[in-house]
């Protein structure tokens, strides 16, 4: 990992995606993931929303590391690296809402218009 004091612009490098629609990408990976999980039921759908917190903690990884707050191992990861975690804690939270509903897109959009509403508001009456 490099030394990187500040936040990297984001590259715009084209890479191919297995699949160009969102959605889409979310329904094979949550496919993939049905067709080889070692645990089913309700424990295997569990520990499917558990993987959030596994994700979540590399993100705080790659900051500390980013910012070289562990005097042990300095500066241990980039921006980029913190990135990449972030997305892959997007990628894990919609697999996980698509384990719950196959209406993800729907469920997401909604919730998406609430929060929006909610938070920049229109004109009150």
């Amino acid at each position: 990992m490099t030394d990187q004091a500040t936040p990297a612009a984001s590259s715009v490098e084209a890479s191919p995606a297995p699949s160009a629609d969102l959605w889409a990408a979310v329904d094979d990976l949550w496919a993939w993931l049905e067709a080889n999980r070692p645990v089913g039921g309700r424990e295997g759908m569990l520990l499917r929303m558990l993987k959030l917190s596994e994700e979540v903690g590399e993100v705080a990884e790659a900051v500390i590391g980013a910012t070289g707050q562990n005097p042990r191992k300095g500066t241990s990861h980039t921006w980029e690296d913190v990135e990449s975690e972030l997305c892959d804690v997007v990628i894990t939270a919609l697999v996980a809402l698509r384990t719950l509903t196959p209406d993800t897109r729907e469920v997401f959009t909604r919730h998406l218009a609430r929060v929006t509403e909610r938070s920049l508001g229109t004109a009150s009456a």
